[in-house]
């Protein structure tokens, strides 16, 4: 991850290790550094929550290593000091510190998991990208913006070791041993000149106030040489009446908690009484959190258990599918000395995580019906997430699948399948759906052409986890779902469109020769293809491939193949537009002599074009292109 030189220089006697930063961070930092931010001053809500929550890692430690308190004391403390002389603002904590190892990781690294992707997604737009880098997390590199050095000195509690990292947040950072008489971290900024405003008094106590005055852990601010003064209420927001906090506190609490830069988009806050008694404080994020769709599908709500910080990595807390929410669950009555493994099969976390997951669902139910425009930012994030819920809680099914929202061919926005069955044709009797790697490509199939010429509503699905959920819901409202990439399409049975027509104009004969050319391109494309048989879902195509009603729809084999977790697909079933010209062309030739022969070049074509408007790949596109060739100089020589 990084690149540590071999050098030995000396400084002061001190033996230091020259560490590269990654390419990765020195971009982030060149772009944070140069480009103007317009809130430079979060960069003390960062440190000050960095220093939170390394007293809550300590105070969780402790519970089975009491020993951890007896170096540095069992009373939490954060300590800023302004020194306008030496033009330095440090931050202090007394928690569980940094060994030398946390300090390469911890502030030697960006987003170990994905770095490259996460760079990715930067544009060069410097203010955009600023507030990208924000979402991200990635808090305490915002020093850079009101630092030209930084220096973090810091002792892991329970070691006798301590580490000084120092850099000028450019290319690289150094790391030696230094001194500190007890366990935690003191950060060091050499303020920068057009940033002298963050050594003065009343900035440094606003800012404070305003982003920290929640954390429950004393703050106090120390000028030069004058008194230490408390400056923060040090009092936990979760336990505080609805009643005494404003919506800027609840803010704030969010940005503290979720390390965040936007403003939640829901916040649930209430206090559980009766057989069990637990304080909640959830967010729903309006931006998607970096680690949405990390494999591991961690929450990260944190769990206190009588003010005592315990864990923000547990299964046990909310399900998986509400992974995105942020915030604080805190508990009267789990036992102080828990540990991480006993929360998985611990009945009383149980009981909570199903009353707060209940909750969690009405909340979003409300929010759905009262503000329908602030619902629909909250599903656009994280909708696919919590369709999850669908296949993975039984128990919930009916209630997420009525807060599901779903796009489609005859509605602008978001829809409900319970908006969907009051659309239905009066002889329609299932809800119709389309699954596709994404909406554009979902809106370009084929198999859509019957159902917009009579009007019928389809669902369209482009989110991975559709093709599972759709799998283990039969019905909803006692409808039918059904895949309209399935064999029989139904639309014989539907009024609409042509069914205005006269029977004349309905009842077209069947083309001379459509007989002897289903026979050839059975002949010709034998095991590659299931069947060959005419449709009426075809309007302007002459061909596309459908899953037989007993096999698995098409699309979620090709994501389970392209996953390795499938081996070859099932032969589908090629249908057949009969009045589509090329179709008829093809018909007509079939009856002539020679035609079995005639036609190896053309049915090979029509099949690799119906795999090419499912979005799949040529097995062979060398033969592909051979007998293109071979048809257009037949055409046109």
């Amino acid at each position: 991850m990084t690149e540590t030189a071999s050098a030995n220089d000396t400084q002061n006697g001190a033996n230091y290790e020259r560490h590269g930063f990654q390419a990765e961070v020195a971009k982030l930092l060149h772009m944070m550094v140069h480009s103007v931010y317009s809130e430079r001053e979060i960069f003390l809500r960062e440190l000050i929550s960095n220093a939170s929550d390394a007293c809550d890692k300590l105070r969780y430690e402790s519970l089975t290593q009491p020993n951890l308190l007896d170096d540095g004391g069992k009373t939490f403390a954060i300590d800023i000091v302004a020194d306008a002389k030496a033009g330095t603002l440090t931050v202090t904590d007394n928690g569980v510190g940094m060994s030398k190892q946390e300090l390469i990781e911890n502030l030697g690294t960006i987003a170990r998991s994905g770095t490259s992707a996460f760079v990715s997604k930067l544009t060069g737009d410097a203010k955009k990208d600023v507030s990208q880098i924000g979402q991200f997390g990635v808090g305490f590199y915002s020093v850079f913006m009101v630092a030209d050095r930084v220096s973090v000195t810091s002792r892991r509690a329970g070691q006798d070791d301590t580490w000084v990292w120092e850099s000028e947040g450019t290319g690289e950072f150094s790391l030696h041993g230094g001194e500190r008489p007890a366990r935690g971290t003191t950060i060091t900024l050499h303020i920068k000149d057009d940033a002298k405003e963050f050594l003065e008094k009343a900035r440094l106590s606003t800012i404070v106030k305003t982003y920290s005055n929640h954390i429950p852990v004393a703050i106090t601010l120390k000028i030069d040489d004058g008194e230490a003064e408390q400056v923060n209420s040090g009092s936990a927001l979760w336990t505080r009446s609805k009643s005494d906090i404003t919506d800027d506190q609840y803010k704030e609490f969010y940005h503290h908690v979720a390390h965040a830069f936007d403003d939640p988009a829901l916040t649930l806050h209430y206090r559980a009484e009766g057989t069990l008694e637990y304080s909640v404080l959830l967010f729903v994020p309006t931006r998607r959190p970096m680690d949405l769709y990390d494999p591991a599908r961690k929450s990260r709500v944190k769990l206190f258990v009588k003010r005592v910080f315990i864990t923000d990595d547990c299964e046990a807390v909310l399900p998986p599918y509400l992974r995105f929410l942020r915030g604080v669950i805190d508990s009267q009555d789990l036992p102080l000395n828990i540990s991480r493994e006993m929360l998985q099969n611990n009945p009383v976390l149980a009981k909570m995580r199903k009353a707060v997951t209940n909750r969690v669902l009405t909340e979003l139910e409300k929010k759905a019906e009262s503000d329908a425009d602030g619902f629909a930012t909250i599903w656009e994030a994280f909708g696919p997430v919590i369709k999850e819920g669908i296949y993975e809680d039984f128990e919930r099914r009916d209630q997420i699948l009525k807060l599901a929202r779903f796009r489609s061919t005859t509605q602008d926005g978001w829809t409900t399948l319970a908006d969907y069955i009051t659309r239905m044709k009066p002889d329609q009797k299932a809800i119709y759906t389309i699954t596709g790697d994404n909406l554009d490509a979902a809106r370009r199939s084929p198999h859509l052409e019957g159902f917009k010429a009579k009007g019928v509503e389809v669902l369209l699905l482009s989110d991975p986890v559709d093709d599972f959920w759709l799998t283990s819901v039969p019905e909803f409202d006692g409808k039918p779902l059904k895949s309209v990439t399935r064999g029989g399409s139904d639309l014989a049975d539907l009024a609409g469109g042509d069914d205005s027509k006269t029977d004349a104009d309905k009842k077209d004969p069947a083309p001379a020769g459509l007989d002897a050319l289903i026979a050839a391109l059975k002949d010709h494309l034998k095991d590659a293809i299931k069947d060959v048989r005419t449709t009426d879902r075809l309007t302007d195509s002459p061909v596309c491939l459908v899953a037989d009603d007993g096999d698995m729809d098409m699309h979620i084999a090709r994501i389970l193949q392209q996953s390795k977790q499938l081996g070859a697909m099932s032969p589908r079933i090629l249908e057949l537009n009969p009045k589509h010209a090329l179709v008829k062309a093809l018909a007509a030739r079939a009856e002539q002599g020679g035609a079995l022969d005639a036609l190896s070049d053309a049915a090979h074509l029509l099949h690799d074009q119906a795999l090419i408007l499912e979005g799949e790949s040529l097995s062979d596109p060398a033969e592909f292109s051979r007998r293109l060739t071979a048809v257009m100089t037949q055409a046109f020589g």
